[in-house]
């Protein structure tokens, strides 16, 4: 029997397919699954503030953001998600044993949990996206409130999510606790079905 282990699979490999979806001949809405992203949450310890900013700047060059906002430098970006909470990712060089590496950097100042393969993580794009999103996300979208690095911890159609605008494109990065990939890509579906969509493959 063919063995399962060490195989990476993609959270919507049942779901869907690379290809146009909903209204034939209009694409309203573009899907990428991002794979290629680590990720951990950062929980600053008591008293720890200004070594953790310290120490997270002299390691990977971010200045925390102490709101719901993103940081990158380079290939590591901080996300602020609450009082003394960030979500970290990396991706390309950064991303192999990247929990670990912040562990070995941010660790005395830090609790770090390895995060990589709990979220399904959609990069969201095309001319209605906005339009798309506003059908389950509670969130004003609109470009005068919601700008390019601004993040939100909210819900998708009763999911938990973290939506963060990546650019003015508009490009949204839209991710969401694996074990819920059904019930968020079944909503995302039906959304965008109207305005025709294009699942495309990285």
């Amino acid at each position: 029997m063919a063995s399962l282990a060490q195989q990476e699979r993609s959270a919507l490999h049942s779901l869907t397919a690379p290809g146009h979806y909903g209204r034939a001949g209009v694409t309203g809405l573009f899907v990428e699954e991002r794979t290629d992203l680590a990720f951990a949450s950062v929980i600053m310890k008591r008293g720890k503030r200004a070594t953790l900013m310290s120490a997270v700047d002299t390691a990977f060059g971010v200045a925390l953001p102490s709101g719901p906002r993103r940081a990158t430098a380079g290939l590591v970006t901080f996300a602020g998600t609450g009082r003394d909470q960030w979500i970290a990712s990396a991706e390309g060089a950064e991303a192999a044993g990247f929990a670990t590496k912040l562990r070995a950097r941010i660790g005395p100042f830090a609790a770090v949990t390895d995060l990589s393969d709990a979220r399904l993580v959609l990069r969201l794009s095309g001319p209605r996206v906005r339009d798309v999103l506003a059908k389950g996300v509670p969130v004003d979208l609109h470009p005068r409130a919601f700008k390019p690095g601004d993040v939100a911890s909210t819900l998708a159609a009763y999911v938990g999510v973290q939506i963060d605008m990546l650019d003015a494109e508009p490009i949204y990065q839209l991710a969401a606790p694996r074990s819920m990939a059904g019930t968020l890509w079944s909503w995302l579906s039906a959304s965008a079905a109207e305005f025709g969509y294009d699942v495309v493959a990285r």
